[in-house]
């Protein structure tokens, strides 16, 4: 894993890859290094603008790229449903299964299309919903791979807060953020416990990718509060240079996920240097919390429950 970059990614020429949030950021640079290896890769978004965009720019680099672009809104589960059936009459099977898009700290509590706090519903329901549609086709996938997007926020006081999933209640930014982010690596563990168990043959992996300098983080609405806008505001403009890296440089860790032979069942990689901000790609650290089986079975069955979706022992077409 020393200093891995995309030059040690082998050739992805006949794999099958759906990335969400793909049209810009960490989506953006991941569909476009896996262009570039070979992968066929379907980049998905809310705007066709963008999409069409992001195809003309990944074309630029990789004249032969073999990619498309459908759209896919993440705050809506009929969007999700759509997308997934489409999806399984166009094709048999599915290979790698990039979990990217996301919101981050809106300053006020938003809701999605079926009324869940936007980053719990976005950042979680929606994939937990996505890869279970999706489940049928990534059990035909050769040697098939799920990667979840987490966060380092998972470990600063996040919780899962089952009396109030949906932040009702007492509403904060960055505390919805880490849950969702938390929910997402718990998910990764769950998957890949449920996938042993019922023989899915899935290897399902998350990473973060430290502080990387995309419009999610610089759109992020100040991280929700006059506190930190203030400080957020006072290094905006040297922290780019200092403290984070470039989205291609973020993507690293799930590229490793999604490709290299090395990536270990329910592994989870980001930067390996200071605080995990930026550096080579390494293991990432894991919240004691994020490995508790009851609080994930618990998180399983409230997905299923909130989103109508169930993952099924024996999935069929």
């Amino acid at each position: 894993m020393k200093d891995w970059t995309i030059r040690d990614m082998a050739s992805q020429r006949g794999r099958l890859v759906v990335i969400t949030g793909a049209t810009g950021g960490l989506g953006y640079e991941t569909a476009l290094a896996l262009a570039g290896a070979g992968a066929r890769v379907v980049v998905t978004g809310r705007n066709p603008t963008k999409g069409a965009t992001a195809l003309q720019r990944i074309r630029a680099d990789h004249p032969g790229a073999d990619i498309c672009y459908d759209t896919l809104d993440l705050a809506s589960l009929a969007s999700i449903q759509d997308f997934a059936e489409r999806f399984k009459r166009q094709h048999e099977a599915l290979d790698i299964l990039v979990n990217n898009g996301g919101v981050m700290a809106p300053r006020t509590r938003q809701v999605t299309a079926d009324g869940f706090e936007l980053q719990f519903g976005t950042n979680y329901l929606s994939h937990f919903a996505l890869t279970a549609h999706l489940l049928p086709l990534l059990t035909r996938g050769r040697h098939a791979r799920v990667v979840n997007l987490s966060s380092m926020a998972h470990r600063f006081g996040a919780a899962i807060h089952f009396d109030d999933l949906n932040w009702q209640r007492h509403y904060r930014a960055f505390g919805a953020y880490g849950q969702s982010k938390l929910a997402m690596l718990m998910f990764t563990f769950e998957l890949q416990r449920r996938s042993n168990a019922h023989g899915w043959g899935l290897l399902s992996l998350a990473a973060h990718p430290g502080l990387a300098a995309t419009a999610l983080l610089q759109n992020g609405q100040r991280l929700g509060g006059q506190r930190q806008a203030g400080w957020i505001d006072a290094i905006s403009g040297w922290w780019p240079s200092v403290l984070a890296q470039s989205a291609s440089q973020g993507a690293l860790p799930t590229l490793y996920a999604a490709t290299s032979p090395d990536a270990a069942p329910a592994g989870y990689y980001g930067p390996s240097g200071f605080m995990e901000l930026k550096g080579p790609v390494g293991q990432a650290t894991v919240a004691a919390c994020a490995r508790d089986l009851a609080v994930a079975t618990q998180l399983w069955a409230a997905a299923e429950n909130l989103t109508g979706v169930q993952f099924t022992s024996h999935p069929q077409r």
